[in-house]
């Protein structure tokens, strides 16, 4: 059944792309209704993929994504660039602590893009160690390469990781139809449950809802990251998802974007990958679990969403967590730096107006 799907979405791309090549893609418009072509129905019994050729480890001690709120968890650094264990591993245990729901490790947040290997090795062992079986661990192992996908997501699967965050391809600017592809390919990997990172912002490309659509329905994506900002995509996406009868828990939704995610959620998404967890992290598990009730718990927190990219992310959240004494230093590695001092104050301002206690 899963090959069968598999070839067919393989055919779709191929009909994509000879669709792409008569139309020069010209329009958005164009490469939406370019998307509009039926596949099979995503299948939660799917077998596995012959052609998979990587195995995993810890296949069968993988926990599910949850609803709610997950963290973009920080790197906390010694002042040398070298990571901070002990204040890691206190993180990660306030974090299990607070209610987060799901953990994302090594992301844009995490300064992923300035470590090795075994810089990866080091986080992901101490997130196992501090979190495996109690909140599911996503990790970032999205780039332009997909060879380097692959090694990451390999040792990501192997340390005990239980989904791989991956990202549109960035700077090269692929087509709909090769992002389609690159989803496919990493979870026909099948190393780890993907979660699709959608994020034009940083990447320059944009996944439309129908390219999602398709990603959607292949039983080992599992999630969107959309840090569009885009709320109207909430309703759009969905209605595309019932069309695939793609069932609301198999292809949850997260907002990246910190100052919507409420309205996000109240429109039928699922939950955030939140850099301000960092900060509350048992407030955001209790806005993204409970928002119908959530606004007035929300709104003093909507100057510290801004606020935390008042600079480039995770300059302001480090301070942050330094002045609220969760970390020692507010380092970053480079090219980026401490948050510039002009910032600071409107830093203290935002914490203070989200009741959050400073030293």
């Amino acid at each position: 059944m899963r090959t069968t799907r598999t070839l067919f979405l393989l055919c779709v791309v191929v009909i994509i792309s000879l669709i792409g090549r008569s139309q020069g893609f010209t329009s958005e418009l164009s490469r939406r209704s370019s998307f509009r072509t039926p596949i099979t129905v995503r299948s939660s019994t799917a077998v596995k993929s012959e052609a998979s050729t990587l195995q995993a480890s810890n296949t069968n001690e993988l926990l599910p994504l949850r609803r709610g709120s997950t963290v973009a968890l920080i790197t906390p650094l010694k002042e040398n660039g070298d990571i901070h264990e002990e204040d890691l591993r206190n993180l990660i245990r306030w974090h299990v602590e607070s209610g987060t729901d799901n953990l994302c490790l090594l992301g844009t947040t995490a300064e992923a893009s300035s470590m090795n290997m075994e810089d990866r090795a080091t986080v992901l062992r101490i997130g196992v160690e501090e979190a495996k079986g109690k909140v599911p661990m996503m990790v970032g192992t999205g780039t332009i390469d997909p060879v380097k996908v692959k090694a990451m997501t390999q040792q990501a699967a192997d340390m005990g990781a239980d989904a791989s965050l991956v990202v549109t391809p960035y700077y090269v600017k692929p087509p709909q139809r090769c992002l389609v592809q690159h989803m496919i390919d990493a979870a026909d990997w099948d190393l780890l449950p993907v979660v699709v990172y959608n994020i034009p912002g940083r990447s320059i490309v944009d996944m439309t809802d129908e390219s999602l659509a398709i990603c959607a329905q292949h039983s080992n994506i599992a999630a969107l990251k959309d840090a569009t900002g885009d709320l109207n995509r909430v309703s759009s996406l969905k209605a595309l998802l019932k069309d695939a009868n793609v069932v609301d828990d198999d292809f949850l939704l997260y907002s990246g974007d910190d100052s919507s995610s409420l309205d996000f959620v109240n429109r039928g998404g699922h939950g955030c990958i939140s850099v301000s967890a960092n900060v509350v992290p048992a407030l955001m598990h209790k806005i993204m679990t409970q928002p119908k009730d959530a606004e007035e718990w929300n709104t003093p927190l909507m100057k510290m969403h801004s606020d935390l990219f008042i600079e480039a992310s995770p300059m302001p959240v480090k301070y942050a967590l330094k002045l609220m004494g969760r970390i020692s230093s507010d380092i970053c590695r480079k090219p980026l730096d401490r948050l510039d001092a002009q910032y600071e104050s409107a830093i203290q301002e935002a914490l203070k107006q989200a009741n959050v206690s400073i030293n």
